[in-house]
């Protein structure tokens, strides 16, 4: 499969075009799903088809296992020397950075990322994770000589990959959070068998042409679309399977974990989220009220890390939700295509019905203070605005649960005290913030957070090199920085005697 140019040299403006329809790509060989089934993949923009992908089956991933296995057992990729695999992966950031436009455009039409916000914060991180970790692999996978209580001994450690390892990947970012674990599983000498998000799996076709154009060699990097039931439970149980990488819901991880303990599958779980943001009476409200703007509504709030509960001292709480409730009122809904779009359509149909389902679960327990409507643009598309609730608890269901939309509830308190128990009064944490012009409180308050991430006086900063996971019910492992690499190798200590 071809990717092809999707945007001509003299085109100013993208525009939307039918794909070419997907193909597993297994060995090296891209080919249809053993049965011959497909399934459609939709613009939540238009509710158009985009295009068919196959619909791969356990019997696809059976042999794609086999392809990686092969690969890894009697392939040159494990045993390359570290620059030699570092090379091919600067190779596939350059060649994301040369495919900008075409991705951009696959993922503005498949989950409704803004075109523009895709292009100038998405793919320099992807390409920078390539990049990152190519980098570290020609460092960090070395080993060693160690020293022992006896002369005559010397002690060698060697820095291993795993094996195979299954990246199980969401819809919301779809290319950003597979590279983050695409980079590190290869830059370790791992082989891959990627499973995309059904509804969202065209960048993840693109990537995988862009490892076969790099010059990665057949079978280290295996792609199968299809249902994350039947695909990922054939995956998370497959014996041969060393690792599996997961981003996604709670209980879906739950169950990965459970159905691959019969295997010992080493496992990092990325999961759900319902970060705290708190903003105190001495910080800049105008930026405080962007930094919550945009901690939420970004991406729709189809966002792990979105700052999804709102925490404001009382004495400046009615002058932040009006200045909340005033910028989701003026936030442009449109097409993800359009320069001007802030909040594109929620990424399909099912995810549409359950983020509404919590807006009216919302206007039963707090008050409406902006949105709360669902939105048709030329009398189409997946549209909720930007909908913020006013007098919440921390109690009720909004506050409690991962909408994964455009819907903040916010949270009155009134000391520092009272601050951190809300913060960490959740079963989750994989991020949060403080907005305050005390930097002594941030730091001070920022170790008593019970979360993965703190970000202080902003948010959604992200790095190749700063590691990322979560606390709690969020999941275990981190992604990103040297420490990603931990969790995709093995050491084998090595004892000589000289004597």
């Amino acid at each position: 499969m071809a990717t092809g140019e999707l945007l001509s040299q003299e085109q100013k403006k993208p525009r939307r075009t039918r794909l070419p329809r997907g193909q597993l790509l297994i060995g090296g060989a891209w080919r249809d799903a053993r049965d011959g089934a497909t399934m459609t993949t939709s613009d939540p923009t238009t509710e158009d088809i985009i295009t068919e992908v196959a619909k791969g089956s356990a019997a696809d991933v059976e042999e794609a296992v086999a392809a990686a296995v092969r690969a890894f057992e009697d392939g040159p990729w494990p045993h390359l020397h570290h620059e030699a695999r570092a090379k091919l992966l600067f190779r596939m950031a350059d060649l994301l950075d040369e495919r900008v436009d075409e991705f951009a455009l696959r993922e503005a039409m498949d989950m409704g990322m803004p075109y523009r916000d895709f292009r100038e914060t998405i793919m320099p991180h992807c390409s920078g994770l390539f990049r990152f970790f190519g980098g570290a692999a020609m460092n960090a996978m070395n080993g060693g000589y160690r020293t022992s209580y006896e002369d005559q001994i010397r002690i060698l450690t060697r820095r291993e990959p795993l094996g195979v390892v299954g990246c199980i990947t969401p819809f919301n970012f779809p290319l950003a959070l597979t590279c983050s674990k695409i980079a590190p599983a290869l830059a370790a000498g791992n082989c891959i068998v990627h499973k995309p998000a059904s509804d969202t799996p065209l960048t993840a076709l693109a990537l995988a042409q862009v490892a076969i154009d790099a010059g990665i060699p057949e079978g280290v990097y295996n792609l199968v679309t299809g249902p994350g039931g039947t695909l990922g439970d054939a995956l998370v149980k497959h014996p041969l399977v060393d690792k599996i990488a997961f981003t996604g819901s709670t209980g879906v991880g739950q169950g990965i974990i459970r159905n691959g303990a019969d295997t010992l599958k080493h496992t990092t779980m990325e999961l759900g989220g319902k970060s705290p943001n708190i903003i105190f009476a001495d910080a800049d409200i105008d930026a405080a009220v962007q930094a919550a703007f945009w901690g939420i509504f970004w991406n729709k709030g189809e966002v792990c890390v979105a700052g999804s509960r709102l925490l404001v001292e009382h004495s400046i709480y009615d002058a932040v939700v009006d200045k909340l409730a005033q910028m989701a009122k003026g936030a442009v809904l449109g097409d993800p295509l359009d320069p001007a779009t802030m909040v594109g359509p929620i990424a399909s149909r099912n995810e549409y019905d359950k983020v509404m389902r919590y807006v009216e679960e919302g206007k039963k327990t707090a008050t409406l203070a902006a949105g709360g409507n669902s939105r048709k643009i030329n009398g189409k598309g997946l549209f909720i605005e930007p909908t913020v609730f006013a007098g919440a608890t921390n109690d009720i269901k909004i506050s409690r649960e991962e909408i994964f939309g455009p819907v903040i509830p916010v949270i009155s308190f009134k000391d520092e005290e009272e601050a951190i128990r809300l913060a960490n009064d959740t079963p989750y944490g994989l991020a949060s913030g403080i907005q305050t012009g005390d930097l002594g409180r941030a730091l001070r308050l920022a170790d008593r957070i019970k979360a993965g991430t703190v970000w202080l006086n902003t948010w959604h900063k992200y790095h190749p090199n700063a590691p990322f996971g979560g606390y709690k019910m969020s999941g275990y492992g981190r992604e990103q920085g040297l420490e990603a690499l931990e969790s995709y190798t093995q050491y084998k200590t090595i004892w000589a005697n000289l004597a």
